[in-house]
């Protein structure tokens, strides 16, 4: 069937005359349903739709059929399960990071679309998935006059709360540059064990980026050491991961965030379980980062559920989301990073960043879209400590690219671990005159010392007045 889904895609123009044409003639088979009753109906429909569309399009059945907005790819072959995407994880032969010998299905979804005369309708944002609605037929609505199509309804005027951002928002507003770092919790119960971690960046970093069980292994969660930091004078950004919650957990994780003083949010789809130590968990993936900012946003700008039912009072929370400018192709990152902002993403992390040329092709891209007046773009970089670690992160984290040039100056140092320090403090220097480029989010597992280090040394703290802000803001919190 992948074949033939294959074929499909690559006559995405005929196969969409042909649907068009098929959406024309199936009401002229409505007076059959009334005959027949509408369950007998479903079933015999639902039976029929299966065999044709499975066949052609590897269809699944989700009962909210969108191949002729995504290219005549079904998304539902996403091992992720994505309505919006590609995600992060595409590996440089455009495969799927989790099923590493089949194509990304977004990606194909993309090429399907250029065939397409309605193929912008991928840049639409789809809904998450009803998935009571899993195995019945589209067809059905198509006879008796219902959307084929699950209808977005259109999105109420953004009216934010009247209220007093909170010190993360308030600093990436000031339109200096910002510096932020991550922190993975650690295996303890014991909150010393983060705090003493963190206290290193302490009055040198903007937000403290919390992990949530990055690369699927486990750690203490995301929320909790976010509520540990705020209650110890930091400001921290709370990871969300879709992987593994689904829509009420992540709906019940937020509240208690906000309630816990925890006020930035990063809505992350989230690595597959297969590259963690619980290889054997189920993934859950019932929402995508896209679909989960965009419910985060009606929590907090229209105090309502994903169900509708009202909240009795709003959380206040500044959004964000990630993107991977190195991972195939441009034009699928451009489209991703605008619904994401679209969605509700306020501030955007990116992925390591160690070619440059390849990254200021796809800034020169955000700001042609001027998708730089609508986020806080903070670029992500790290110390490369070896060359070893160089190679592996090259050949085994999937939209990491590290230029051979790069690798050369590691091999030709006396002293790597240093020559990866000074790299990442000139990549600083670099990434702050690039138009569009709001600050850095710095990364480095477990090396927070050395994060501090490259901050410091890159001179980014001087002139700005980040310790006074920081210490005031951190004050603020503790109060």
């Amino acid at each position: 069937m992948k074949s033939i889904r294959h074929w499909s895609v690559r006559h995405a123009r005929s196969m969409e005359l042909f649907y068009s044409s098929f959406c024309k003639l199936m009401p002229l088979h409505r007076p059959g349903i009334g005959l027949l009753g509408r369950k007998r109906a479903e079933r015999c429909l639902a039976s029929l739709e299966q065999t044709a569309k499975g066949t052609i399009f590897d269809c699944q059945m989700c009962g909210q059929c969108v191949l002729s907005s995504t290219g005549m790819a079904c998304p539902m072959n996403c091992a992720k399960q994505l309505r919006n995407g590609p995600c992060g994880g595409v590996t440089a032969d455009g495969n799927c990071e989790v099923n590493q010998d089949m194509p990304c299905v977004w990606l194909e979804a993309f090429d399907g679309s250029k065939r397409m005369a309605g193929g912008g309708a991928i840049a639409r944002i789809q809904p998450p998935v009803d998935f009571s609605k899993r195995g019945s037929s589209t067809w059905l609505g198509l006879i008796v006059g219902e959307t084929a199509e699950p209808e977005k309804a259109a999105p109420a005027a953004i009216s934010l709360p009247v209220r007093e951002p909170a010190p993360f928002e308030r600093i990436c507003r000031s339109g200096r540059f910002i510096v932020t770092a991550e922190i993975s919790p650690p295996d303890s119960v014991n909150p010393k064990d983060l705090l003493r971690r963190a206290g290193v960046l302490r009055g040198l970093v903007d937000a403290v980026n919390v992990t949530d069980n990055a690369g699927a292994n486990c750690h203490m969660s995301s929320l909790a050491a976010s509520a540990l930091l705020a209650a110890d004078g930091f400001v921290p950004v709370f990871q969300s991961a879709c992987r593994d919650r689904n829509r009420i957990a992540m709906q019940a994780d937020i509240m208690g965030a906000a309630a816990l003083g925890v006020h930035n949010v990063l809505c992350i789809t989230g690595d597959g379980v297969g590259s963690g130590d619980h290889p054997q968990a189920k993934p859950v993936f019932d929402l995508d980062s896209i679909s989960s900012l965009e419910i985060v946003r009606g929590m907090r700008d229209q105090g309502a559920y994903a169900s509708g039912r009202r909240l009795i009072s709003q959380p206040d929370l500044f959004l964000g989301a990630t993107a991977n400018p190195f991972a195939p192709n441009i034009e699928a990152r451009i489209v991703n990073l605008e619904k994401k902002i679209a969605a509700g993403a306020q501030f955007i992390q990116t992925q390591f960043c160690f070619d440059l040329e390849l990254f200021e092709k796809f800034m020169a891209e955000v700001r042609a879209h001027g998708l730089d007046h609508h986020c806080h773009l903070l670029v992500g970089i790290g110390p490369l400590p070896s060359v070893r670690t160089a190679r592996w992160l090259n050949g085994n984290v999937p939209g990491v690219r590290i230029p051979e040039k790069v690798i050369h100056r590691l091999e030709q140092s006396q002293d790597p671990k240093r020559e990866g320090i000074k790299i990442c403090i000139e990549t600083i220097q670099f990434l702050r005159e690039i138009t569009g480029v709001a600050g850095v989010h710095l990364m480095g597992h477990k090396n927070e010392p050395v994060l501090a280090e490259i901050i410091i040394e890159s001179g980014v703290l001087y002139g700005n007045g980040t310790n006074n802000e920081l210490l005031r803001c951190g004050n603020e919190m503790a109060a």
